[in-house]
């Protein structure tokens, strides 16, 4: 019986989809709010090392970007436990790979698209008209006429533990990725059937199975379990 691993420590999440571009647009394409035109089709990995503000968070954020075959460009964070400055952390993020376009480009109008997909597992969102709202987009928009807005970020968080499977044939993949994401675990021992459905997720299943790592590695997995432990506490008190 295979064991497998958290797929939001920084190691799995890094393995499946920093090293796997194809689970990488999957994952995108699943949860960005895309036209049906706009569809990533390739992307390229940007190598990035973020320093987190608050040091006792540093192990709990995985940190990726990458740009696709138009120049957008994409974010994409797992943030273990929220902190009221971490909003701001990704906007910095966000606005920082805008304005370094300006290093390859010489016309405002050729900037091209930022958005950050942070996976966050904490509710951050508890007002009780949030209660059961997990997916959380943000635009750059006139507080009296929203449709007025200015294009060039968006941010789109995701409470993963708000999450709760609905069946929507429309949203199939998008639930499945997030059931990956929320399923898996170190006691997992037994994947549901319906996740090895998609061809995709089922590639992501095996790289999160623990034989696909070495004693270091395992080791390395092993002290992000105690330190997201430890960063909790913290964070609590």
């Amino acid at each position: 019986m295979a064991h497998y691993l958290d797929p939001k420590s920084d190691l799995v999440f890094k393995r499946i989809f920093g090293e796997h571009k194809n689970l990488c647009i999957s994952l995108l394409n699943s949860m960005l709010p895309l036209e049906k035109t706009q569809h990533i089709v390739s992307i390229e990995y940007n190598p990035s090392e973020v320093v987190p503000e608050v040091d006792v968070l540093k192990d709990s954020i995985v940190y990726m970007r990458c740009t696709d075959n138009f120049d957008k460009q994409f974010i994409v964070e797992m943030q273990m436990y929220w902190t009221e400055s971490f909003k701001q952390r990704v906007l910095f993020n966000v606005s920082e790979a805008y304005v370094n376009q300006l290093e390859r480009v010489t016309k405002l109008q050729l900037l091209q698209p930022v958005y950050a997909l942070t996976f966050v597992n904490e509710n951050f969102e508890k007002s009780p008209k949030m209660r059961d709202i997990y997916y959380h987009h943000y635009k750059i928009a006139n507080i009296i006429n929203i449709e007025n807005q200015i294009q060039g970020l968006e941010f789109i968080f995701i409470e993963l533990q708000k999450f709760r499977p609905q069946n929507r044939a429309e949203k199939k993949l998008h639930e499945l990725w997030l059931r990956f994401l929320t399923e898996i675990n170190g006691d997992t021992e037994q994947i549901a059937p319906d996740l090895l459905e998609d061809n995709d997720v089922r590639e992501a299943v095996k790289y999160a199975e623990k034989s696909a790592y070495t004693r270091i590695e395992l080791e390395k997995y092993d002290k992000w379990l105690i330190d997201t432990i430890t960063a909790k506490r913290q964070v609590q008190f």
